[in-house]
């Protein structure tokens, strides 16, 4: 390549660069000289060095996908977004606001700026999200729950995986199983307080509320099947003995509004089949507990007072 071709075919770097950000030695092998590339990065140069041995092609701050692409290119070929980031990039909200990677632990890279580097010597197989390497999502989920220190939040980022059928519990446990113990606490409350079936922080809440009620043992998230073998709904909680359930009402936790319409026909059918719904808000739940515990208490009274409906529960 000629020297300096680089400056007038922008076609060079842009092929070279990932999402706008090029190391210095793929900028070398470009043809662009250690002095050009001093020059351009100087203050009030054309290009930003934003990580070590790191370049933005244009003199600014990086977006979101570039931060991501300059944390790659400065961990080296084998490296992947995992934590919060790589959340994000398996389509959920973000975590925090560094950009963690993972890196082998034969490599010596330290977090710098925005970058958080882990060292591991469990390097999983990556996944391919646009041009970014991203660590599976079982990881990714286990590694963001180390850096929270609220178990509510930790259940919220677990459930919402769960809930999409994106991963489930048994492999978010794997991971915390195989993982480094240290800091591991918060992720393993959530897992043990998700392992009764209680899919969001609003039914982990309601279990607890209801263990205090003296009312039968209820069980949580079942299939609940008409005489004929006719799904009818997936009730939060259960009490099988007189056909009673309870519901927990909310947008966030039901997905969408389709969701959500869904679990309000659900309802329908199972009192149509003859079975006592009672539903609360999870703001119910938290605000006032004793008026939740005396609607239970009457809904439990109710179903108790009449003939058992012919309806049957599904297998855990």
């Amino acid at each position: 390549m000629k020297r300096g071709q680089w400056a007038t075919q922008r076609e060079i770097l842009d092929g070279a660069a990932v999402n706008g950000v090029i190391t210095r030695k793929a900028l070398r092998e470009c043809g662009v000289s250690d002095g050009s590339i001093t020059a351009r990065t100087a203050d009030d140069g054309k290009w930003r060095r934003i990580l070590p041995g790191v370049v933005l092609l244009q003199n600014g701050n990086p977006n979101v996908v570039q931060q991501l692409s300059a944390a790659l290119l400065y961990g080296g070929e084998q490296s992947m977004l995992t934590g919060g980031t790589a959340v994000m990039q398996h389509g959920f909200d973000r975590v925090g606001s560094d950009v963690h990677i993972l890196v082998p632990s034969t490599m010596r890279r330290a977090s710098t700026s925005f970058v958080r580097v882990e060292r591991t010597t469990r390097v999983p197989d990556p996944e391919r999200r646009a041009r970014l390497l991203v660590a599976p999502l079982p990881r990714a989920l286990v590694d963001t729950a180390r850096s929270l220190r609220s178990t509510e939040s930790c259940i919220r980022l677990f459930a919402q995986a769960i809930q999409r059928g994106s991963t489930s519990l048994d492999a978010i446990v794997r991971e915390l199983n195989e993982g480094p113990r240290q800091y591991s606490a918060v992720g393993w409350m959530a897992a043990r307080q998700l392992a009764d079936d209680a899919h969001s922080v609003a039914e982990v809440q309601a279990q607890k509320l209801y263990a205090t009620s003296g009312l039968p043992k209820m069980v949580h998230n079942r299939d609940v099947f008409a005489a004929d073998g006719t799904f009818l709904a997936r009730p939060d909680g259960w009490v099988d003995l007189v056909a009673f359930g309870w519901q927990i009402d909310s947008f966030a936790y039901h997905l969408s509004p389709p969701d959500h319409a869904k679990t309000m026909k659900c309802r329908a059918n199972m009192e149509r089949a003859g079975a006592v719904m009672v539903s609360h808000l999870p703001q119910q739940i938290r605000d006032d507990p004793q008026g939740v515990l005396a609607d239970l208490r009457a809904g439990y009274e109710r179903a108790l007072a009449r003939p058992r409906p012919n309806l049957r529960l599904g297998p855990a």
